[in-house]
């Protein structure tokens, strides 16, 4: 069992030499934890958890979340208790992480282009029968340096990727898609297992319903021409944003027995940010950042212990909430972020006071934090820590 002290930053040195268990049991509450400072909340937490599971269980899909957003295996297994079909990663590197920790159902949303984590791959799903994988390809190159390069003796099952004009990665046409799919079927240990495809890039409502519906045509040219024939062949597509129109627009192709898969990962942590302003589901953010007011060198202006190396402000800056212990902060911003420094404005706050921040985008929250305190409540006058939850960045 993984013994605390110094590599972890969200641990006080009265933690160092003991277990988490053993520092739990102790009772700690956030104040006796060190700023700046990540946390969870736990009842958030479970809130979304069931929130995501009962409603794709209503909506009839199937659900790999996303784990690059966390890349924590405590999550990952609560996820997969709770129903989750699988988990979502993008590189070999979580992949491995994932093996590691024993998850046995994992979709690669990339192409998996390297021969030495082929080989890796191939060994891996040969001694273990109860490993399942599926990765995409977008071009018939794709799949010709995945014919050559893997050794398996198992069949290695493939998602034709298909993209649209301004997206990401994917087949830009029917055709080319088709051509990709073909190629799988033509390459001996090589498996087509349904369509992929991300539609978070797209920029309007309208482009997302026509590529969606375009991944539905795929897939039933796929059927039709007897290319598509695995037990539990997929359709798969959902970012956090946009899971609710991904629902609706590929519902069609489970007339065929076809399963809809989701990949959405924010949703267990979602936000106060951009997450907020999007997701369809009644979502409650169960992340926060803590920081202590270090200076007021100017009537408006304070600076806080914490900054880019501690928080996310890819989407959207942190939001000012309140003096923990204390009251809300009605009318304070935060303007910029240093390395190390937080620009607060027009709060009310001392020199000494930690503020609580919502924070916007959890997949850059988590990476920079290699253990993160859970609370019970984080909006209570002094949360109690009631887990730690290690993540593998």
């Amino acid at each position: 069992m993984e013994i605390l002290d110094w590599r972890f930053k969200a641990v006080p040195d009265r933690a160092w030499g003991k277990t988490a268990a053993e520092f739990l049991a102790d009772r700690p509450a956030l104040e006796d934890l060190g700023t700046p400072l990540l946390t969870l909340d736990a009842a958030a937490l479970e809130h979304n958890l069931r929130t995501m599971a009962d409603w794709c269980t209503a909506a009839g899909v199937d659900l790999a979340p996303h784990g690059k957003t966390t890349m924590a295996p405590a999550l990952w297994q609560r996820q997969l208790d709770a129903g989750a079909r699988g988990i979502t990663l993008a590189t070999l590197a979580q992949l491995r992480v994932a093996r590691a920790f024993g998850v046995d159902r994992v979709h690669l949303a990339n192409a998996l282009l390297d021969p030495a984590g082929l080989r890796w791959l191939a060994a891996e799903l040969d001694a273990a029968p109860a490993f399942s994988f599926t990765c995409w390809a977008d071009s018939v190159r794709t799949v010709d340096l995945l014919r050559e390069a893997y050794p398996g003796s198992r069949p290695l099952d493939v998602c034709v990727e298909l993209g649209a004009q301004d997206g990401r990665t994917g087949a830009r046409t029917l055709d080319e898609a088709l051509a990709v799919a073909r190629a799988v079927c033509a390459a001996p240990r090589l498996r087509l297992a349904g369509v992929s495809g991300y539609e978070g890039a797209l920029k309007s409502t309208h482009a997302i319903e026509t590529y969606l519906r375009t991944m539905v045509v795929l897939h039933d040219r796929l059927r039709a021409d007897g290319l598509l024939e695995v037990p539990d062949a997929i359709v798969t597509a959902g970012g956090s944003a946009h899971f609710d129109t991904v629902v609706r627009e590929l519902a069609p192709v489970r007339d065929s027995g076809t399963r809809v898969l989701l990949r959405s990962g924010a949703y267990l942590i979602h936000d106060d940010g951009y997450y907020r302003t999007v997701s369809p589901l009644p979502l409650r953010s169960a992340m926060h950042g803590w920081a202590r007011v270090i200076s007021r060198p100017e009537p408006s202006l304070a600076l806080l212990d914490g900054g880019k190396r501690d928080f996310p402000y890819d989407e959207g800056l942190p939001e000012p909430q309140r003096v923990r212990g204390g009251g809300e902060l009605t009318g304070a911003r935060v303007t910029a972020l240093n390395d190390q420094h937080t620009f607060l404005r027009d709060a009310d706050v001392r020199v000494g006071d930690v503020v609580r921040l919502g924070l916007s985008h959890p997949c850059t929250a988590f990476d920079k934090w290699n253990l993160i305190p859970v609370v019970d409540d984080a909006h209570a006058p002094d949360p109690q820590v009631v887990d730690l939850v290690r993540t593998f960045f």
